[in-house]
């Protein structure tokens, strides 16, 4: 059954069977400009047409651009893009990345040829490439003398570097004598001594304009110079053989002088940051030093005979206070025993017991002390010892104390 679609889903389809082929991805088609318009918007609108057929064109604005080549309307031209679809009018297109006009397409391609062999040779490689001065004391110039480059170049030199001596080699830069002035220019700079550097440069142009600069025999010449090429030819977009082989491509004559020349005001402030650092540095030394010098007068100090005689005669003081204390505090102990002695010896001393009112009994015949009933007889001749004499006593009678009273003898 046949399958019904509606407009938006069949040009939908058509669009995706479109951008899926591959080969309608890149393409590049030849025509003539008409319907050209430039949309405020930027883009480019227009219709290349020949005498079978006409083809819708765009051009996106970051396309258009980056055009050196501006189209005008009966222009032949070479667009290069992609197909797609325009769905709101179910329409086929070409969307462009870039025009050039019809003939430059062989340029691209001996362009590109030329590319190839140099690069396989080995011409491009990073090691091949010379190093630039820091400080170049004269830059030699190689481009027209009536060049508007040239006084850009000398504009931004005078301003960044006035150091630097500018010495121009004059050559053609365009047309069929240009390459051989161009070899023979940078030939006569590299015979100077004093040359320190190469700017190769020209201002913009078309890919015809600047067609000197892809010459083989020129770019041979770069490679094979003794001193360092730097290239500024054209614009930013604009590439040349002679970009590939030199030493250093800048995108334009101006930018060129800004790669050789160190700005003395960007110097100038280096110098200030590392006088400023040079400065701290010696600072923070200095107070090293310092800090060294007062650690070593502190040990010096600690090793001085006069400190450690004053500590050894501190260490004796300290040693003879504590002996007295310990002197005085044993004295004291000593003195508190000998009282507590005393004390003790007289609490003990019969001639105390006396004080109190008791008398002491010994026997007359030998002076032995009686202490119990028992130790004398009735008509013992005894001494009664009171506190302020004695008294001669007979024993008449005795008694004793039990436990259960008294006991008769």
């Amino acid at each position: 059954m046949t399958t019904t679609w509606s407009v938006a889903e069949i040009t939908l389809r058509i669009r995706l069977l479109l951008e899926g082929d591959a080969e309608l991805q890149d393409v590049a088609v030849s025509g003539e400009v008409s319907n050209l318009t430039r949309a405020r918007s930027g883009h480019w609108y227009f219709t290349l047409k020949d005498a079978g057929a006409s083809l819708r064109c765009v051009m996106w604005r970051s396309a258009a651009g980056r055009q050196r080549f501006v189209p005008q309307e009966g222009d032949a031209v070479e667009a290069l893009g992609h197909i797609g679809v325009y769905e709101p009018r179910g329409e086929y297109q070409l969307y462009a990345t870039v025009l050039r006009p019809m003939g430059v397409g062989e340029l691209y391609a001996q362009f590109e040829a030329l590319k190839g062999k140099l690069e396989a040779e080995g011409l491009f490689e990073a090691e091949c490439k010379r190093a630039l001065p820091a400080f170049p004391r004269v830059i030699g110039v190689v481009t027209s003398p009536q060049a508007a480059a040239f006084q850009d170049v000398c504009n931004v030199l005078r301003r960044r570097f006035p150091l630097a001596q500018v010495w121009l080699s004059p050559a053609a830069v365009q047309g069929m004598d240009a390459p051989a002035r161009l070899r023979a220019a940078l030939a006569r700079l590299n015979a100077e001594t004093e040359v320190d550097v190469i700017l190769l440069i020209r201002g913009g142009g078309s890919i015809e304009d600047l067609w000197a600069f892809n010459d083989e025999a020129l770019a041979r010449a770069i490679a094979a110079s003794r001193l360092p090429v730097v290239s500024g030819v054209g614009h930013e977009t604009d590439f040349t053989i002679a970009d590939f082989v030199a030493d250093l491509r800048a995108p334009t004559p101006s930018a060129a002088a800004e790669l050789v020349a160190p700005d003395v005001a960007e110097l100038g402030q280096v110098i200030h940051v590392a006088r400023a650092r040079l400065s701290e540095l010696q600072r923070g030394r200095l107070a090293l030093l310092q800090d060294r010098l007062q650690t070593g007068r502190r040990s010096l100090t600690h090793l001085s005979p006069e400190r450690e005689l004053a500590t050894q005669r501190q260490r004796l003081d300290d040693q003879e206070l504590r002996l007295q204390r310990a002197w005085a505090s044993a004295h004291g102990r000593l003195a508190a025993g000998l009282a507590e002695a005393a004390a003790a010896l007289g609490a003990a001393d019969p001639r105390a017991i006396l004080q109190r009112g008791y008398a002491i009994l010994t026997q007359a015949q030998n002076g032995a002390r009686v202490s119990s009933v028992n130790e004398v007889q009735v008509g013992d001749a005894l001494l009664a010892q009171l506190r302020d004499g004695e008294l001669p006593l007979r024993v008449e009678d005795r008694e004793k104390h039990g436990r259960y009273g008294r006991t008769l003898f």
